[in-house]
């Protein structure tokens, strides 16, 4: 069954991607615990563009139209994200 699936370097790129993409809800988690209230982080925000930044070039290289589509579309999201949070902010 696993037969199908390489273990190669694009594959642990991808996998470093994916562990951003959960290292950004263990950091959301670990701020809303400090602040005893639901947050989103500005670092939430950044390591999400970042593991899809990784992830679309692990797609352009695995060749996956879905993948990628889906990943410009969330780029977009948390690109807004920042902008507005910086907004907020400055």
């Amino acid at each position: 069954m696993f037969k199908q699936f390489q273990l190669d370097w694009w594959t642990v790129w991808g996998f470093g991607a994916q562990f951003l993409f959960l290292s950004s809800f263990l950091v959301q988690w670990w701020k809303s615990e400090k602040k005893k209230e639901s947050f989103l982080p500005i670092e939430f925000w950044y390591l999400r563009l970042l593991a899809s930044l990784m992830l679309v070039i692990y797609v352009v290289v695995r060749k996956d139209i879905v993948f990628m589509v889906t990943l410009f579309l969330q780029m977009i999201i948390y690109s807004r994200n920042i902008v507005l949070y910086k907004k907020k902010n400055d």
